[in-house]
């Protein structure tokens, strides 16, 4: 009885207060709807994004590319399109995504290739791990517990847990958990499920920086659920405000895109 009287009363504590709100469902979707203002601005913008892999401590492939991000406020959604810089063999590849829709253009074969959001594209980092996405429209959420965690750079964190589950097949992972910080809004790290329940990966959020008016992190680690030896980091560089152009953001336009 007193563990579960703590253990309320330490919820009570870590848990921001949210005016009007009826249930712990409601609270779990405002502290999600915060994690995600803290990861992604709500606004268009550009940045540039290099992921680094690593097998048994040794890099071994390194990738660059830059993000293309529009927010439509209406839809609460965020429309992508990633264009690959490195390595020069895949210079002027393209990632769109919109909605639902996920298109992958290669200049040297001048088509577009509508993919699956569950297919991978650089090694073990996902399109689901390099796109911009909104978590609270694409999964429900219940909270789970609290946790005190050493985060990515050794701080003591105290946490909040979110279960997160999929509301439409098309998102990249089925399944999530989520341990934010409820004072900030800030996630620390998040576990990543395939359908069957076996854990595809884990990230970790570090290097939280100012950038378009908010600290955000600027360096994700992806460790592999099967192989923890496989690592992958998501540096995050060079945001900037940008109307990213709607033009841009269509399968049609891909063949003739040319921004930077």
């Amino acid at each position: 009885m007193m563990k579960f009287v703590f253990r309320t009363l330490l919820l009570s504590l870590l848990l921001p207060v949210f005016a009007g709100q009826a249930s712990a469902t409601d609270d779990a979707a405002a502290l999600l709807q915060r994690a995600d203002e803290v990861r992604n601005p709500r606004q268009s913008y550009r940045l540039t994004s290099t992921l680094i892999e690593y097998r048994n401590g040794k890099e071994i492939s390194r990738n660059q590319l830059a993000v293309f991000t529009r927010y439509e406020a209406e839809q609460q959604q965020f429309r992508n399109l990633i264009r690959f810089l490195q390595p020069r063999r895949d210079n002027g590849k393209l990632l769109l995504k919109d909605g639902a829709d996920l298109w992958f253009y290669d200049p040297a074969g001048k088509a577009s290739i509508r993919i699956s959001a569950q297919q991978r594209l650089l090694g073990q980092a996902a399109n689901g791990d390099v796109v911009t996405t909104d978590l609270r429209r694409d999964y429900s959420a219940v909270i789970s517990g609290t946790e005190t965690l050493n985060d990515a750079e050794g701080q003591l964190r105290q946490t909040v847990l979110l279960e997160l589950t999929a509301r439409h097949p098309d998102v990249t992972y089925p399944r999530m958990q989520l341990w934010l910080d409820p004072k900030n809004g800030q996630s620390v790290k998040t576990a990543l499920y395939a359908q069957s329940g076996s854990l595809l990966k884990t990230a970790w959020f570090r290097h939280y920086k100012d950038a378009l008016g908010q600290l955000r992190p600027q360096e994700t680690i992806i460790i592999d659920g099967l192989n923890p030896q496989l690592v992958t980091v998501i540096q995050s560089q060079d945001h900037q405000a940008m109307d990213v152009p709607a033009q841009w953001l269509q399968r049609q336009a891909l063949e003739s895109f040319t921004g930077r």
